[in-house]
């Protein structure tokens, strides 16, 4: 089949999704930037140019079939690994909010565990694919601790713990799908409730300053709590249709912090209300039931894991951002997919859905989990 033909399967509802989300994104970011007082601002500016560049790679990236990056996995781990090492390299590594997890790239900083993920869904993918047979044998099970555990200790290393749990959240979500055997999913959670009980051994002061902070969140003195308190007084303020776009007041003298990236939902529930917020989470289920959809129907095992990665991507970093600003979650820096301005999630967020669209135009009639 050439690629005029694969073109017509490709998914134009998942497409108008995307961009739908992505216009509001940059609504709420021209907002958050005061667009009425100072015009378009860098950070507008810089979320158009990362989008345009990820568009590009997409349609490029569509005219191959996923399975030929597949056939070269443990080259895409490897470079996605000395992706995660760059910022190791004098004059490459920018330190920003305290942790090591950027590299400046003169026109924008690159966060390289960002692209990391990508990299990362797609060997994962095919290794879980190659032990559909041997997936439970007490020998795969040390192979998959070994395949994840460079990714999650160089994170940890940076540090960036927010970004660690996404990971976990997409290793957890594929090896669900993959059928891992429940007696290691409750080994694994077992561990994780035990190094949560722990999480002094492992944290950091600053972590565990907002892990307190989550746990006690009427004290103010302990860091991010102020920042959670002034997000719900900005969402409340909204009510139920919103001051109108561009009006609002939290954000216009900076008393939302970090509004344009973390708590950029205050920003647009303030001047939208419950209907503006009801519209982002909406689009958000849209797209997560459409990749899900993509998944089940994929051709191979390939493809529905790669799907499954992005899907649990989504999943954690919505809830997690959404929940955060409402104090419902810690506050961890993760940022609301294609809303949050943030040049590095904006291009790795739109890579990931070309490489869903790479899937969806290569399916079958018939997906993995039908009857054949």
């Amino acid at each position: 089949m050439d690629n005029r033909s694969l073109f017509k399967n490709i998914d134009f509802g998942l497409i108008l999704l995307i961009l739908s989300l992505v216009g509001v994104g940059m609504l709420a970011i021209a907002s958050a930037t005061r667009f009425m007082e100072d015009g378009i601002s860098r950070e507008v500016k810089v979320q158009a140019f990362a989008f345009f560049i990820g568009v590009i790679i997409v349609i490029i990236s569509l005219m191959i079939d996923y399975n030929t990056v597949g056939s070269i996995y443990k080259l895409v781990y490897v470079l996605s690994i000395g992706m995660l090492l760059l910022v190791y390299v004098p004059g490459l590594g920018a330190p920003r909010g305290g942790a090591l997890s950027w590299i400046d790239l003169g026109v924008m900083d690159l966060q390289t565990s960002e692209v990391a993920k990508i990299g990362f869904i797609i060997s994962f993918a095919k290794f879980l694919e190659n032990h559909e047979e041997d997936l439970n044998h007490p020998k795969t099970l040390g192979k998959i601790a070994l395949f994840v555990a460079p990714f999650l200790l160089l994170i940890y290393k940076q540090p960036d713990f927010g970004t660690m749990l996404v990971f976990v959240s997409i290793i957890g979500g594929m090896l669900l799908v993959a059928k891992w055997d429940w007696r290691y999913i409750g080994t694994a959670i077992g561990v994780g409730i035990i190094g949560g009980a722990n999480a002094g051994k492992f944290l950091d002061e600053y972590q565990m300053n907002r892990l307190f902070a989550f746990l006690e969140p009427e004290n103010l003195l302990l860091p991010g709590n102020y920042h959670v308190n002034a997000s719900k007084t900005t969402i409340g303020a909204g009510m139920m249709t919103g001051r109108g776009l561009f009006e609002g007041v939290y954000h216009k003298g900076d008393w939302l912090p970090v509004q344009e990236t973390d708590f950029i939902f205050a920003v647009w529930c303030e001047e939208t209300g419950f209907v503006g917020g009801a519209i982002i989470i909406g689009l958000m289920l849209l797209m997560l039931m459409n990749l899900m959809k993509i998944a089940y129907q994929a051709k191979d095992k390939f493809g529905t894991y790669i799907v499954t990665g992005i899907v649990f991507m989504f999943l954690f970093q919505i809830f997690e951002n959404i929940g955060m600003t409402m104090g419902l979650m810690p506050v961890t820096g993760i940022t609301l997919p294609f809303i949050s301005y943030g040049g590095s999630s904006m291009i790795t967020n739109i890579i990931m859905i070309g490489i869903a669209l790479n899937v969806h135009m290569r399916r079958k009639k018939q997906g993995m989990f039908s009857n054949r």
